[in-house]
């Protein structure tokens, strides 16, 4: 989190918001949080989690179309977390930080069940996870923000390049490779079938399981218009970050998998295929550029620390991110 917006908390900022959400001081439990204050707290009517972003990272607009997709996808029956009105009826409450700025709350129904355990990691997960895609993709050719001031940025815009803004100007060669992938991306087409709102972060720690194998996605703070080949991509980078043995083997048996329950709800043209490593390799400068940025090349954190171990030569060397034959994806497609 940025040092100066977590400055900028404090006990008056936390009360309005239990305020603007009927929530008892002892109703407040404070979560993780990457770039935003996350709580969970309950009520009689149920379980929520409330979140405080800051303006410095989003507009109350940006926010209000995050919320808007989100209760479209619920609306569409897509199994996500929905935002919640306040008592005073909206979907994003601001909050005045008493230095310029504001805290920007909102909140959302707990997702049911938990994070995957290791023993729920398996075929059923797998074609629920491509399902859950797919119907948010099919959505997606339908949404139309209410309010045109609430449009979501492009996936290549400026508040979306990570390494733009936080790898070090030093990074000379890292910064090339970074313009030549997006100068190839930017090529692509943006046509309706294959490009549109997206999550952008559907890992599996933004989803929960249930002993039903329902899988709830939460966390739609970096949703923009992108392609959906890139969703599909991001989810593959991490779910396979396990697999550091043979990871193009565990590509082989997870895909097939994870594509055929997408393409059950959404078809998608296997000539994207090709761009999987080209947008595995974004996402995997983006990380290393997050990562420094926040923690430095020693970070404490032992999974940063674990995926920054020879990640710049990697980079560099332009070695792909998983070594494998896309094409062979094709007829799940």
């Amino acid at each position: 989190m940025d040092p100066q917006i977590a400055a900028l908390i404090n006990e008056d900022i936390l009360s309005a918001a239990r305020q603007c959400y009927a929530i008892a001081p002892d109703r407040l439990k404070l979560l993780d949080g990457f770039e935003s204050f996350i709580y969970e707290f309950n009520r009689p009517d149920g379980d929520y989690v409330l979140r405080l972003g800051h303006s410095r990272r989003r507009s109350p607009d940006l926010i209000r179309g995050e919320v808007e997709w989100i209760n479209y996808l619920a609306d569409g029956g897509v199994t996500v977390a929905r935002a919640v009105l306040s008592t005073a009826g909206e979907l994003v409450e601001p909050l005045d930080d008493g230095q310029g700025g504001q805290f920007l709350c909102t909140a959302f129904v707990k997702a049911r069940g938990g994070i995957a355990r290791k023993e729920q990691i398996n075929a059923r997960l797998f074609h629920n996870y491509g399902c859950l895609l797919g119907r948010m993709h099919a959505l997606a050719k339908t949404y139309t923000p209410s309010n045109p001031a609430w449009k979501r940025y492009a996936w290549d815009s400026p508040e979306n390049s990570t390494p733009d803004r936080q790898l070090s100007k030093d990074e000379t060669l890292i910064r090339e490779k970074y313009r030549a992938l997006l100068a190839h991306l930017r090529t692509l087409p943006c046509d309706r079938d294959g490009y549109g709102m997206i999550h952008q972060d559907a890992h599996l720690g933004n989803l929960f399981v249930d002993e039903n194998y329902t899988l709830t996605l939460f966390d739609f703070d970096d949703c923009v218009y992108g392609h959906f080949i890139y969703d599909i991509a991001m989810v593959l980078f991490y779910v396979s970050m396990g697999e550091k043995k043979d990871p193009a083997g565990f590509t082989g048996r997870f895909m097939p998998i994870f594509l055929q329950g997408y393409r059950e709800h959404n078809r998608l043209d296997p000539a994207w295929l090709p761009e999987i490593p080209n947008f595995l390799k974004l996402r995997e400068i983006d990380l290393f550029a997050a990562i420094l940025f926040a923690f430095g090349e020693r970070p404490d954190d032992e999974w940063c620390a674990g995926y920054l171990e020879g990640r710049r030569k990697r980079i560099e060397n332009d070695m792909p991110y998983i070594d494998f034959h896309w094409e062979l994806l094709a007829p799940y497609l």
